[in-house]
């Protein structure tokens, strides 16, 4: 505590008054640098682990590298695969700097376990958004047997064909795994994708889809 010193008659001097602001002006705005993703987590670490399904491993063993790599040195997330719990371990690192690079790493691995290539997964690292959504034939319409085994057949098409149509025209990518359906894509190329996929799985033919589908992909080239 500062005590303001005695003049000489014996008076304390009063301090000077503050300096007021010019009139019109404001002080200048403090300038801060951007939080990395440690602090903004409180200097405390993420996780997130995303479970490998058997049919997966082999995959997985092969193409480790491929995957590591981008995770761990360009979006800067520790990664590992736990073999006794058979799951892909990530975590961020003091030197993550996006906040959101955790999400983008665990949407990616989990985009490889649902059966996308590699090329078509890694793209959820460099493109904000694009999103997965999955759905089984039977939340369309309850199907048993070879009702079942047909309407797959009407999803893929001879050879794949109706199913490349169906990416190419709607510019996104899905995977026919038995009755689970996974379309990765924008938002509303999955809404149109799944319209597509839906009418095969009711009973529409081909061609009838076919033509929807031109109408819809020519509307979405023009935004």
């Amino acid at each position: 505590m500062e005590v303001d010193a005695p003049s000489q008659n014996g008076a304390t001097a009063a301090a000077p008054p503050a300096a007021a602001p010019a009139a019109g002006k404001l002080p200048p705005k403090p300038k801060f640098s951007a939080l990395t993703a440690a602090e903004m987590g409180g200097s405390k670490f993420e996780f997130r682990k995303i479970p490998v399904p058997p049919h997966r491993y082999t995959p997985l063993k092969e193409r480790w590298m491929d995957i590591y790599t981008p995770v761990f040195e360009q979006m800067k997330i520790d990664i590992r695969m736990n073999l006794k719990s058979r799951k892909v371990e990530l975590k961020t690192r003091r030197d993550t700097a996006d906040p959101s690079a955790l999400q983008k790493c665990a949407d990616f691995v989990t985009a490889y376990m649902m059966g996308f290539s590699l090329t078509d997964a890694i793209a959820m690292l460099r493109i904000d958004d694009l999103y997965i959504e999955s759905f089984e034939i039977k939340d369309v319409k309850t199907l048993r047997g070879e009702h079942l085994s047909r309407a797959i057949g009407r999803l893929s098409g001879k050879n794949g064909k109706t199913k490349f149509t169906i990416e190419n025209a709607t510019r996104t990518r899905v995977v026919i795994a038995d009755s689970k359906i996974h379309v990765l894509g924008a938002y509303a190329n999955i809404r149109v994708a799944r319209d597509a996929l839906c009418s095969l799985i009711l009973g529409s033919p081909a061609g009838k889809v076919y033509s929807k589908l031109r109408t819809v992909a020519a509307r979405l080239s023009e935004r």
